[in-house]
C-alpha cells in the first residue's frame, strides 16, 4: 500500500465527519477550560456550569452569526456565477487549448488559482467544472488524458484562497472594530491599546509581499502540474456530458416576470449602481469587506443569468454547499466563547510566546494552522478559534499583525490539499475518487508549503 492509499484509508476509517469533529473539539475545549482555568476560590461544580454558559453565549454571538451568513453567501454566490452562461462559455473556450495532459493540467491549475484568489466559492466550482469539461473535450477528440491529474489541478485553488480577496481572516480584519471585538475580554488593556481598528488589504492581500508569494505559488504549482502531466500516461475517458446551464422551465402564471430579461437586467444594474455609490470610496482605499463582495456578486449574478428563474435555479443547485457552514460555525463560536471567557486564549498564546521569537512565531503559526485545518476544515471557523491566539501572541512578541494573520491563512489553506472535505464538490462533479487526486494534491501541498515558508522567512 503506497502513501496516498494509506492517507485515504486513514481519513475514511478514522476521521469522523466535520460536524462530529466540531462536537469533539467542543468537548475538549470545555474539559481543558474546566481543568486549567478554574479559580482556586471557586468549586468545580458551579464553575463547570459557568463554562457551559460561556459556551451557550458564544454560539449566539450576533457578530459571529453575521459572519457565518456572509461566508455562506460568498460560497453560494460564487457557485451561482460559475453556473451562468457567460462563465460556462468561458470554461468551454478555455478547454479548446487543452491538447494533452501537460498543457491541460497547467491551464486548469493556473486558471483555478487565479479565480480562487478572487473568490474561493467561485474558484472551488470553477476548477471542478473546468476539469470536467477538459476531460469531455479530450473525450470528444480522442485525446488520451490522465484525468486524475486534471482533477487535482482543478482543486488547487483551495491552496491560495485564504490569502486572496475572499479570505476569511483578511476580509474580517478589514472591518472596523472586528479585531477588538474578538479580543475584548481576552486581552489585557495594554494589549487592547495596540490593536488597530482595522487592517486593510494594502497590508495583507494586496501587499507587495503577499502578491509576490501568490505569484510564486501560481508559477511553481503550474509548472509542477505541467511536469507531472508530461511524465504521465493518458487513458481514454468515458463521461456523459455535464450540463452547465440547465434549461429554464417555463410554467405558471408568473412565467413572464420570472423569465423577463429586462426586469433581471434592470434590477441587476440597479444593484451595481448602488454598489459603486455605496462602496466606490471603500474600493479606492482597499477596504474590502464581505458585504462589498457579496453585494457585487449578487448584482453580477442576476445580470449574467439574465432572468430571475435561471438565477434562482442556480441558487437551488448551489445551496447544498453551505450545509457544513450552517451547522458547524455555531459550534466553533461556542468554542470561542469558552476560550475567551475562561482565559484559555491567553494561556495558549503564552505557551507559543514561551517557545517562539519574532522570527519563528509566523513559522509555528503556519504549521499549527495547517494542523488545525485538518480538524477544522473551514477558514472562517479556524479564524474564530485560532485568530485570538495568533493576535495575542503576535502583539506580545512584536510580530506585525498582518504577517502573523497571513501566516495563519497560508497554513490553513495549504493543507486543504490533504484534507478532503472541500474536495467533495469537485469529486461529485468530476466523478473522480479522493485516492485518485490525492497523490498530486500532496505534491502541490509540498511545493506550496516551501514557497510560503520561504516567503514568511524573507518578508
Amino acid at each position: 500500500m503506497n502513501l496516498t492509499e494509506t492517507i485515504e484509508k486513514v481519513f475514511k476509517k478514522y476521521l469522523p465527519s466535520p460536524f462530529t469533529i466540531a462536537i469533539v473539539l467542543t468537548i475538549i475545549a470545555y474539559l481543558l477550560s474546566v481543568l486549567f482555568t478554574k479559580p482556586e476560590n471557586v468549586s468545580l461544580y458551579p464553575y463547570s456550569l459557568e463554562v457551559l454558559s460561556f459556551w451557550e453565549k458564544g454560539i449566539w454571538t450576533n457578530g459571529l452569526l453575521v459572519f457565518a451568513y456572509q461566508m455562506m453567501l460568498i460560497l453560494v454566490l460564487g457557485h451561482v456565477l460559475v453556473l451562468s452562461n457567460p462563465v460556462s462559455k468561458l470554461i468551454v473556450r478555455v478547454t479548446k487549448y487543452c491538447t494533452n495532459t501537460a498543457v491541460s493540467a497547467a491551464i486548469v491549475a493556473s486558471f483555478t488559482m487565479l479565480v480562487a484568489f478572487f473568490n474561493w466559492g467561485l474558484g472551488l466550482i470553477f476548477g471542478a467544472l473546468l476539469a470536467r469539461k477538459t476531460a469531455e473535450h479530450a473525450q470528444a477528440r480522442n485525446i488520451a488524458l490522465n484525468y486524475p491529474i486534471i482533477g487535482a489541478a482543478g482543486y488547487v485553488g483551495l491552496m491560495v484562497w485564504h490569502g486572496g480577496i475572499s479570505g476569511s481572516a483578511p476580509i474580517k480584519i478589514n472591518e472596523v472594530g472586528h479585531i477588538k471585538s474578538i479580543m475584548t475580554s481576552v486581552s489585557s488593556k495594554d494589549i487592547l491599546k495596540q490593536i488597530p481598528s482595522l487592517i486593510d488589504y494594502s497590508e495583507t492581500v494586496f501587499s507587495f509581499w503577499n502578491l509576490l508569494i501568490f505569484l510564486l505559488v501560481l508559477l511553481s504549482v503550474t509548472v509542477t502540474f505541467y511536469f507531472l502531466g508530461s511524465k504521465s500516461k493518458g487513458t481514454t475517458i468515458n463521461l456523459p456530458v455535464y450540463s452547465l446551464c440547465p434549461k429554464e422551465e417555463e410554467n405558471g402564471t408568473m412565467r413572464t416576470l420570472d423569465s423577463s430579461k429586462c426586469l433581471a437586467y434592470g434590477f441587476g444594474i440597479a444593484i451595481l449602481i448602488v454598489f459603486f455609490y455605496q462602496y466606490g470610496a471603500a474600493i479606492l482605499v482597499l477596504k474590502i469587506t464581505p458585504n462589498l463582495i457579496n453585494f457585487f456578486m449578487l448584482g453580477l449574478g442576476i445580470i449574467l443569468h439574465g432572468s430571475f428563474k435561471k438565477f434562482t435555479n442556480a441558487i437551488n443547485e448551489s445551496i447544498s454547499d453551505v450545509s457544513g457552514i450552517l451547522i458547524q460555525f455555531p459550534l466553533y463560536f461556542g468554542i470561542m466563547g469558552i476560550m475567551k471567557s475562561t482565559g484559555m486564549v491567553v494561556l495558549i498564546s503564552d505557551f507559543f510566546v514561551s517557545i517562539s521569537n519574532a522570527t519563528t512565531l509566523p513559522i509555528f503559526t503556519f504549521f499549527s494552522a495547517g494542523l488545525v485545518n485538518i480538524f477544522v476544515p473551514s477558514g472562517g471557523g479556524q479564524w474564530v478559534v485560532q485568530g485570538p491566539i495568533v493576535v495575542e501572541s503576535a502583539l506580545k512578541l512584536g510580530v506585525p499583525l498582518p504577517k502573523a494573520i497571513m501566516a495563519m491563512a497560508y497554513g490553513d489553506q495549504v493543507t486543504n490539499m490533504l484534507q478532503p472535505f472541500w474536495a467533495l464538490p469537485l469529486l461529485g462533479i468530476t466523478k473522480l475518487k479522493a485516492r485518485e487526486i490525492l497523490p498530486y494534491t500532496l505534491i502541490a501541498m509540498v511545493v506550496g508549503s516551501i514557497v510560503y515558508l520561504i516567503g514568511l522567512l524573507v518578508f
